[in-house]
């Protein structure tokens, strides 16, 4: 199998949506639809501009799992709604955003697009995976950094990164990664562990920031191979050597929450993920059409349905 699959970080999407499009735009009865429309306006412009052959929002079915949390109970904890004592942790979201959520799902199952989550796991997790185990070229929108470890020209899987915004996205292949980080994407877990992450309350090793980092990594091979050389009195030395042993604690269990986890087990040996958009006839049509009217999705819904078309089978 050789078809492209686009893989959409699709939370990563909506909230760009959301806080990128003016909450003016409303629904009939006047509930907020921005992040709605706009989500769905980035995919009719990713799946036009990048012609897929295969499409699949992955989903936060766990946003911040808790054997991360375990493992590192800083992990996005600035995120996690305050006074929320119910788990699984909640998070901190915009609420005309949040009541949208349930309104993005309903337009892809109707649109036919696969959406793919995991139990206990987050988006990531399940890009990683499919992006792992597609036989053919993989290209992963999104806008987190972490998911540049997955990058791997070999096997043809590039990120399409959002920083700039989905009309001006940065193709993200091995030589971007060592030209702005100094690692290649495979080091680039490791990169972010030592570097730290606020947004995902990594504290990183104090002392080393991106420069450093890159060049332990370029002289060792990856983190275990730093602390190996810094052990035996062969790599780093005097400050690095005490910060790093001072951060041993965190080193030991950051490594697992940061890397994507790539064998999940995902669909079923009858419904495998396989990425087809759903079959489109004229009772779809009028499902799509009653609720596009209903939620005034307007000329999003159109461009959609018209950019989807061609991958229907």
């Amino acid at each position: 199998m050789s078809d492209r699959l686009l893989l959409l970080d699709t939370a990563s999407l909506y909230f760009r949506a959301y806080f990128g499009i003016p909450d003016s735009i409303t629904a009939p009865d006047g509930r907020p639809v921005n992040a709605v429309r706009g989500l769905l306006d980035f995919v009719s412009r990713l799946v036009t501009d990048r012609e897929p052959d295969r499409v699949v929002c992955c989903w936060d079915d766990d946003w911040r799992p808790a054997w991360r949390v375990e493992l590192l109970p800083s992990y996005k904890a600035h995120r996690v709604v305050e006074e929320q004592s119910a788990a699984p942790d909640v998070e901190e979201t915009p609420d005309p955003l949040r009541a949208q959520v349930p309104v993005i799902v309903e337009a892809l199952d109707l649109l036919g697009v696969p959406i793919v989550g995991a139990a206990e796991h987050e988006a990531d997790d399940v890009i990683g995976t499919l992006a792992t185990v597609w036989p053919g070229p993989v290209d992963i929108v999104t806008g987190d950094r972490d998911l540049f470890q997955l990058v791997d020209d070999d096997a043809q899987v590039r990120v399409l990164y959002t920083a700039r915004g989905v009309g001006n996205l940065e193709v993200v292949d091995a030589a971007w990664v060592r030209a702005r980080y100094g690692v290649e994407p495979q080091q680039y877990a490791d990169f972010a562990v030592m570097r730290g992450d606020p947004s995902d309350g990594l504290p990183g090793v104090s002392g080393i920031g991106d420069k450093t980092a890159a060049r332990l990594l370029t002289a060792h091979g990856d983190l275990g191979g730093i602390l190996r050389a810094a052990a035996r009195g062969e790599g780093p030395a005097g400050k690095q050597a005490r910060r790093l042993s001072e951060a041993g604690d965190y080193l030991t269990v950051a490594p697992r929450v940061v890397r994507v986890v790539r064998d999940l087990v995902l669909g079923s040996p009858d419904e495998p993920v396989d990425g087809r958009i759903g079959s489109w006839d004229a009772a779809a049509a009028a499902a799509f059409a009653a609720f596009a009217a209903e939620h005034g999705l307007g000329g999003s819904a159109e461009r959609v349905v018209a950019a989807l078309t061609p991958l229907r089978r």
